[in-house]
Parts: structure tokens; C-alpha cells; sequence
């Protein structure tokens, strides 16, 4: 009889797929290179002879198509938060109070899961009815670029999960960690270096340029891994987008509920965040094997001290520890803040030092005018890469450390990722050496440098100042402002030197003849980016607003504004009070807005944008209804020192009782909670006639007396 070509394709998937898994994910190979090639081979041979057999999920669709152009922008279902961090064993002892305190449990012990901290790139995994249909990066936590043609190519990554189909029903998102091992990183490095190119510095950043590359079979090529560790939704089939809104009002709160913003697993079988790991190593995803579950924060700070040494065992870059509160209805109780979760925190192990010379400290003009002093070094290779150069700060911290040109210092990498100066060594400084002092003018335009009464920075006043203008155009191309792809640092430089660009509007007068005739660009490559700021005129109000540069306007503060007043116009004509009512906003924002809003050159630059076709309006969900509750409506400033519960803990409180908390008083201010040593809050409140509460007067109101 004939052997049936759909079984044997079938048992070759199997047996491919488990090869991978030893290999990829145990380092526990059970055949040669040899023999697993024989075998992807034979499935190749078959699929190509009955090609309707083959399958989105087969091993021999890892790498297909051509390059692409780009990446998609994806909306992630629900956030990626971030990490608090703890730097010390006093500051995880902190966390465990925090989290029985928040959890009501008094002296109890709360067990945790510890985990490796990957030193790698987020990653978000799609699986509908067990087959992988998504890989998605972090992004900015909201939107992520849709890479799931690189993921494909991970081989420790299954294309299909090895579980019941009732197990893996509907739509899962899973969570991880996308890296580099040491040992394809060494092996890249001799590839570059017998090619007389260029090394790649880290690993870490190798990966995260791997990921972004556009022809899926060059990234094959790179060997990236991965871990998971979180399943943060789990979608049923009668749940799913097309079937009904309920998933889509989830994705779209702002803040959703604290499973969403959490880990939401399936409750019938999984309690425990150690069930979890088991769960997703069963279903043939790749879980760092390492973890361990700790009865008490002592065994947590017992497993952060084995590991800080140890971890140059690994084959891979960690950072740190990251621990997990393990019972996932205790996380539901804790829930989360709008930036972390506060049912984990990540433990930073020491930075790396290294002790190299200081040759001389030069300075950089920023964007908003800010000169930062730099250090120019001998080079040093500390934790995984070579470092030449190191920020300074300000010309304050380099007179309090003594820091001098010719110095031997001290120089570590925090988190194991920005360099920076420690301290010199004295004993080793030259008799020459004379203290540094910041340059009374601008290096690049010559004005004199201004530094505000109550800011430590000096700045170049000169908003004509060609360094000020190349690095707000560099920071309104970027990746979280416009992403216009292309305009970098070295087109800018010539856009500017030739007086084609002055300000944000005149990029969208840029064309491809013009283009052209610059250096290193062609035809193609003018087309290519006059395509990317036609692009980029359809971007979220939220964008322009971050890549105006506004000062203290971050990429949060952005969303904020852009969410709660709908368009530009109505963000620019808001009154300082107004836009104090959004989220988050408080006088410093509020200030900065105004300010840039009553510089009449900014109102005709956002005119000529518009003009340009530049989307002013946002299409991010409307913010979430306010919740009810006795203070509805009502908003509270809390000032001073307050004996029986930490500021975060009231502001908690408060805002369960539906009221907004604010961080400044104003004629709109319902009321201020006064602790001990209140200050300028509390004289502004008796002058407006605001009523003041104590801290008992808080207590009674949260106890509903």
C-alpha cells in the first residue's frame, strides 16, 4: 500500500517541531544537524510535490516571501506596562510591605515567582486556535510594529502550540523576551570581522536591530531565541472582535480592568503565575528554565544575590531579577498603577565598573537649547560593549564630583546600559589638572549661554542656533514623534547646512528632485522618504504634539492631551487651569503649553503644517467615564506628610471615591488634605478660601463616616 503523503507530513511536523524543542529550548539535542536536516528535507520534498498540503504553520514556512517595505503599526489589546525597579535589598523589602499593605494581608508572607530578566527586546505573541497568527513589538506600550515575519524565523518560537485544542481555543496573547545568545552574537561578530566590517556592540542592541531588519531571511540567518513568561488574554471564540464589541471596549479603556491590566488566564486551571510557566513550557513554548517561586521576600533576596553572580554562566545577557507576586487573584486585588504593575517590580543587579582616562570633556546643544557636558574617554569595554563617551549631567554635578580632563574614573554602566562617570581617582590625578568650567558661549552659534535662577542647565537662548534646530529635527522624525523613516541625523545635518529646512513645515516641502541631489541619495531613496512624510501627515494628534518638542511634553504627556481635548487647537487655546484637568497634566506642563501656545512664530509653524495637510485631530478612544462615587466630580490636592498612609495609598483612596487628585491648587480645587510640614500648597488654599481637611478628616471620608 501506498504510504498516505498527509499522515507521513503530518508526523514529519511532529518530529520536527519536537527536534526543534530539544534543540532550541532544552539545549538537549537527540539527533545530529544531519539527521534533523534529512528530515526537514523529506517535509520539503513532500510539500512540494502535494502543495495543498501545505500550511501557514508548517516548519518550512519560517522564512518566506521577499523583504518587506515596513512595518505595520499595531494597537496592542491591551498595554504593555512596564517595570518599577529595586536597586537594593532595603528597597525589595519595600515592595513586599507595599504589596501586603495593599493586599490587607498584615505580617503574612506573600510568595513570589523570581525570573531571570532577560536583556533582550519585548515581544508580543498572537496565537488563534493554537497557531501563531502575530508577533507584535512593545513600541511606545500602546502601539508596537508588526514583526511577525522575523518571529516566524524563531526557531524556539512554535509556529503551532502542543496542547488540546480546547486548551488553546480562540485567541491568546503571549508576552516575552526576543534575544540574542552569546554564542550567535560571537559567531556574527567573526562573521563582520573576516568580512572587514564593522562589530556589533552588544547583543541586546544586535537583537533589537535584528527584529527591526526587513528581509526575514537575514534574520534567520542572526540565531535570535526567546522566552515567555506572561498570557495576558485569553479570548474565547464567541469573544473575538468580529463576534462582538466586548474585547474591543477592553482594549479601549484607559485603563482596563486589573485583569486586563495584568495577566487574565484561564481560572479553572491556572492560579498561580508558577502554574503559568508550567503551563506554557507544556504547551511547547519557550520558559527560561531558571525561575524559582519564593515563600517570602527572604528567599526572593536570597535568589537576586545567588544570580548576581551566577549569571555570567547563562548564555544570554540579564540585568536583573524580576519578581511576581504568584497568586494571580492576590494581583487582581493589587491591580495597577498607570505605569507599573503593583504586584512586580524588577531587581537591577550592581552596574559593571571600569576604571579608563578622562582625555577632555566637551559639551552638546539639545534640542530645547540645553548644553549637556559630555565626557570624552579612552576607550573601555565594561559590561558587554565599548564605551568612549559618558554623560555628565550638568556643570553642577561635575564641580561636586571634582571631575577633571586627564582624570582616571570610575565609569559604570547603570542597569548595565548607560555609561556614566562615578568619581575620579584621586590618587591618581595629574599635578595639570584644573577644574572644568562651562563655557560662557555656545559652541556651535556663539551666543551666550543663559542659565535660569532655579534650573541647574544652561541653555543657547538662540532658537536659530543650527545645532538646536538639526536636534529638533532629528526628535520630529523620530520613531515615537512622526517616524518619518530615513530623515536621520546625517540628511538632516545637510537639509539644514544647505537652508533647505528651518523649521518642522518645511520638510513637507521637500521633494524628490530636491532629495535627490544630496549626498548618498538617489533616485529611489528621494522617492522612499518624500513617501515616508506623505506618511506621516496622517499620524495621531498625540504625535505632533510630542514631536513639537514642547518642553516636559513626553510621549505620555502627549496621549494625555491629545485624548482629552480631542484636536490642536483646542490644546493650544486651553487656559493653564483647563489643562490642568486632564490626567497627569500639573503647573509645569500646564506652563509649558501656554507658553509655547503664546509664541506667535509657533502658532504660524502649526498653521503651515496644517496647510501642509498634517492631521491636528486624534482618533485614541475618548477617556474612560469617571468613576461614581461620593467625591465624584471633586478634586483634592494632597500636601505635607501624612503619618498612617503613604501619598500613593491616599491618591488610591481618593480616586475610589471618584475624585480627581491633583498636583496644584487652583480656583477649581474642591479641597486640600494637609499633612505635617505643609507648604506653599496650604498658604495657596487659605488665600483662595479652599476648605482644608486633615489627615483624620481623609480617614473618616475613606471609611465613610
Amino acid at each position: 500500500m501506498k504510504p498516505d503523503p498527509a499522515a507521513r507530513i503530518d508526523e514529519l511536523r511532529d518530529l520536527i517541531r519536537h527536534h526543534e524543542e530539544q534543540y532550541y529550548i532544552h539545549n538537549a539535542p537527540e539527533i545530529s544537524d544531519e539527521q534533523f536536516d534529512a528530515l526537514l528535507h523529506e517535509l520539503e520534498r513532500l510539500e512540494a510535490e502535494y502543495p495543498d498540503l501545505v500550511t501557514p504553520d508548517s516548519p518550512t514556512q519560517r522564512v518566506a516571501g521577499r523583504p518587506t517595505e515596513g512595518f505595520e503599526t499595531v494597537e496592542h489589546l491591551v498595554p504593555m506596562l512596564s517595570l518599577d525597579n529595586a536597586y537594593s535589598d532595603e528597597e525589595l523589602r519595600a515592595f513586599d510591605e507595599r504589596v501586603r499593605k495593599g493586599a490587607a494581608l498584615g505580617e503574612a508572607r506573600v510568595a513570589y515567582v523570581a525570573e531571570m530578566k532577560i536583556d533582550g527586546l519585548s515581544i508580543a505573541l498572537t496565537y488563534d486556535a493554537g497557531r501563531l497568527v502575530r508577533g507584535a513589538t512593545r513600541g511606545d506600550g500602546v502601539h508596537g510594529e508588526d514583526v511577525t515575519a522575523n518571529v516566524r524565523t524563531i526557531r524556539a518560537v512554535p509556529l503551532k502550540l502542543r496542547a488540546r485544542p480546547e486548551r488553546v481555543a480562540g485567541r491568546l496573547e503571549i508576552r516575552g523576551e526576543v534575544y540574542l545568545p552569546r554564542a550567535a552574537f560571537d559567531r556574527i561578530n567573526k562573521e563582520m570581522e573576516a568580512a572587514g566590517q564593522p562589530l556589533f556592540q552588544n547583543p541586546r542592541n544586535t537583537a533589537a536591530g535584528t527584529m527591526r531588519n526587513l528581509d526575514p531571511a537575514l534574520v534567520a540567518k542572526r540565531g535570535l531565541s526567546a522566552f515567555v513568561y506572561q498570557l495576558v488574554l485569553r479570548q474565547a471564540q464567541d469573544e473575538r472582535p468580529d463576534g462582538s464589541a466586548r474585547v474591543h471596549r477592553q482594549a479601549q479603556d484607559e485603563r482596563p480592568p486589573a485583569s486586563a491590566r495584568g495577566e487574565l488566564v484561564e481560572p479553572r486551571a491556572i492560579a498561580t503565575h508558577a502554574d503559568l510557566l508550567r503551563a506554557l513550557r507544556d504547551w511547547g513554548l519557550p520558559v527560561e528554565p531558571h525561575w524559582r517561586r519564593c515563600d517570602g521576600i527572604d528567599e526572593v533576596i536570597a535568589f537576586c544575590a545567588e544570580w548576581a553572580d551566577r549569571r555570567r554562566t547563562l548564555d544570554f545577557d540579564t540585568d536583573g531579577v524580576v519578581i511576581k507576586v504568584d497568586d494571580l487573584a492576590l494581583r487582581e486585588r493589587l491591580g495597577a498603577t498607570a505605569k507599573f504593575p503593583r504586584w512586580a517590580t524588577a531587581f537591577k543587579f550592581p552596574a559593571q565598573q571600569a576604571h579608563t582616562r578622562l582625555l577632555r570633556i566637551d559639551v552638546n546643544v539639545g534640542r530645547t537649547g540645553a548644553v549637556t557636558p559630555f565626557a570624552v574617554l579612552e576607550p573601555v569595554f565594561v559590561a558587554g560593549s565599548t564605551i568612549s563617551m559618558a554623560t555628565l549631567h550638568n556643570a553642577e554635578d561635575i564641580a561636586r564630583k571634582d571631575i577633571r580632563a586627564g582624570d582616571t574614573v570610575v565609569l559604570e554602566k547603570a542597569g548595565d546600559v548607560i555609561p556614566r562617570v562615578v568619581a575620579p581617582v584621586l590618587t591618581l590625578r595629574p599635578a595639570d589638572a584644573v577644574p572644568w568650567v562651562m563655557p560662557a558661549a555656545c559652541p556651535i552659534c556663539g551666543s551666550a549661554l543663559q542659565r535660569d535662577e532655579e534650573e541647574v542647565v544652561w541653555r543657547c537662548e538662540n532658537a536659530s542656533c543650527p545645532a538646536r534646530i538639526r536636534r529638533s529635527l532629528e526628535h520630529f522624525a523620530s520613531r515615537s514623534a512622526m517616524n518619518i523613516e530615513g530623515l536621520g541625523e546625517s540628511l538632516v545635518d545637510q537639509l539644514v547646512t544647505k537652508a533647505l529646512v528651518r523649521d518642522y513645515a518645511d520638510i513637507y516641502r521637500l521633494t524628490a528632485e530636491t532629495l535627490a541631489d544630496l549626498e548618498r541619495m538617489g533616485q529611489k531613496s528621494a522617492a522612499n522618504l518624500v513617501a515616508q512624510i506623505e506618511r506621516s501627515k496622517s499620524n495621531d494628534l498625540a504625535r505632533l504634539l510630542y514631536a513639537l518638542g514642547i518642553r516636559h511634553v513626553g510621549e505620555k504627556a502627549a496621549a494625555t492631551l491629545a485624548r482629552y481635548f480631542r484636536t490642536i487647537d483646542r490644546v493650544i487655546d486651553a487656559p493653564v487651569d483647563e489643562l490642568q484637568t486632564a490626567p497627569d497634566i500639573g503647573p509645569v506642563v500646564a506652563d509649558s503649553v501656554r507658553a509655547f501656545a503664546t509664541e506667535p512664530h509657533n502658532r504660524e509653524l502649526i498653521e503651515r503644517l496644517r496647510k501642509a495637510g498634517v492631521k491636528m485631530t486624534t482618533d485614541l478612544p475618548e477617556p474612560a467615564v469617571e468613576p461614581a462615587g461620593p467625591l465624584a466630580g471633586q478634586t483634592v490636592v494632597l500636601t505635607g506628610t501624612l503619618a498612617t498612609m503613604t501619598r500613593e495609598e491616599a491618591t488610591d483612596a481618593l480616586e475610589r471615591l471618584g475624585a480627581k487628585v491633583s498636583g496644584s491648587v487652583s480656583k477649581k480645587t474642591s479641597f486640600l488634605v494637609a499633612g505635617a510640614d505643609a507648604g506653599s500648597k496650604l498658604e495657596k488654599a487659605k488665600k483662595l478660601g479652599i476648605d482644608v481637611k486633615t489627615e483624620d478628616d481623609l480617614r473618616a471620608l475613606i471609611m465613610g463616616r
